[in-house]
């Protein structure tokens, strides 16, 4: 059965081409994580950073040992890094690391049997934007790495702005960037209750209250509801299947 079919899911979808009257009036910015938001994809990041330090250092390092969900590309190289080889990477090191990465995140991505688009995403995303709202990106992957994992699912197409990961800036700061960016788009400041962070790690909540954006929280990655309920999350989904509560806050 389509998600269109489910009570109380997506029924209320606009036909193609149907937009709000009100989009001026109405219009959020909701800004989306990808890996455990978006989509899983089923271990293909953690075979691209393997094979970069295989390649640069000869040691197949495992990422899952030494980060945690939510970390930030530079960050996770950063430890890995300095787990594997007892010391700190300099900026170049890093930097090497982190293209080296990317460089094989395609092949990885493309060869992952368990990649997937997360429950409801692709129908959510298109309900939010014939809604009128400014939907963009919020990721610690790089940009070139955000791409790629969003190419597969055919997500890109949804998204007209977004930020990235860079060596010394943490997840506020990103939040912080994407909403001066959505800003601009709308020519326009946006009052912070009508900006809206959707992630599914405890990183995720602490980065849109750094900001002063409403977080809410999806349980499809690492982390499940009474968890990300106990990051302080304002709104807590099971999945995306469920209508995103972007009038809760303002009713």
């Amino acid at each position: 059965m389509s998600l269109e079919m489910i009570p109380g899911k997506l029924d209320r979808l606009p036909a193609p081409g149907v937009y709000s009257r009100a989009i001026e009036d109405s219009a959020r910015i909701v800004l989306f994580d990808i890996d455990g938001t978006l989509v899983s994809t089923g271990g293909a990041g953690a075979v691209a950073w393997k094979q970069a330090f295989d390649e640069l250092y000869g040691i197949p390092a495992d990422i899952g040992e030494f980060t945690d969900a939510g970390m930030t590309d530079p960050d996770v190289g950063a430890k890995t890094f300095e787990a594997v080889m007892h010391r700190e990477p300099t900026a170049r090191e890093l930097a090497q690391l982190i293209q080296r990465r990317l460089e094989r995140l395609p092949e990885a991505v493309a060869q992952s049997e368990g990649y997937r688009v997360l429950p409801g995403v692709p129908e959510r995303l298109r309900q939010l934007s014939r809604d009128g709202h400014l939907l963009g990106i919020i990721t610690g992957n790089g940009d070139g790495a955000a791409a790629v994992k969003l190419a597969r699912g055919d997500l890109n197409r949804w998204f007209t702005f977004g930020a990235y990961a860079t060596a010394g800036v943490d997840r506020a700061g990103i939040v912080r960037r994407a909403v001066e960016r959505g800003e601009a788009m709308l020519g326009r400041d946006v009052p912070n209750t009508d900006i809206y962070v959707v992630g599914d790690t405890p990183l995720d909540v602490q980065a849109a209250h750094a900001v002063d954006c409403t977080a809410i929280a999806v349980a499809t990655g690492h982390y499940d509801v009474d968890a990300l309920r106990e990051a302080g999350a304002d709104h807590v989904l099971k999945t995306l299947e469920e209508e995103l509560p972007l009038d809760a806050d303002n009713s």
